[in-house]
């Protein structure tokens, strides 16, 4: 089996890091936001509105990242993560949990400007492999994540697993920065370009 091109172990990392940090915040933000006084309705609208923001500028994200590139879109949508998880962490009411979900939906373009990386650094016959490890890396952050957040819940309180999220945020860009290299448009596969 030969070895992963060099610009796969620090897009798994990155990714690795983002999932864990989004394993970590999901399913504490219930209780986070029950601890606001919210409703289980208004739980769901919070939990939607993310989803919703992201729907909105996914698309948008994705088409300055095929114009500009890569690792400038994945940084700044890592920026709006960090952001959004420091604001929720010191949010003093229900607003700002909701202003910090909206600014982390409307960045989130973390992991499929990851997976765009991939298909525009990985030959086509080397696709299928470099995809299973983002694979991996997603398994690795449902797995420690969810029992991270409740042993930091349970033994510092909420605020600890949200500035532990924003910690490994934070790790991410720093990965994204000085580890992953840049690819610039023209270097892409051909079949990333068509």
């Amino acid at each position: 089996m030969s070895s992963p091109r060099p610009s796969l172990l620090p897009i798994f990392l990155i990714v690795a890091v983002d999932v864990l940090a989004f394993t970590i915040m999901m399913p504490l933000l219930p209780f986070y936001a029950e601890h606001f006084g919210a409703s289980p309705s208004v739980v769901g609208v919070l939990v939607g509105t993310y989803a919703l923001c992201q729907l909105v500028t996914g698309p948008i994200l994705g088409q300055i990242s095929d114009r500009v590139g890569r690792k400038p879109v994945l940084a700044v949508s890592q920026i709006g993560t960090f952001a959004g998880l420091l604001l929720l962490a010191w949010a003093p009411n229900l607003a700002l949990v909701f202003l910090a979900r909206v600014l982390d939906g409307l960045t989130a373009g973390n992991l499929s400007t990851a997976q765009a990386y991939i298909a525009d650094t990985t030959p086509p016959k080397e696709r299928s492999r470099s995809f299973a490890l983002i694979g991996i890396a997603f398994g690795i952050g449902f797995l420690v994540g969810p029992g991270a957040s409740g042993f930091l819940t349970h033994h510092f309180g909420f605020r600890t697993p949200i500035l532990g999220a924003a910690g490994l945020s934070f790790l991410s860009i720093l990965g994204t920065t000085f580890l992953l290299p840049n690819v610039p448009v023209e270097a892409r596969t051909p079949a990333a370009k068509e």
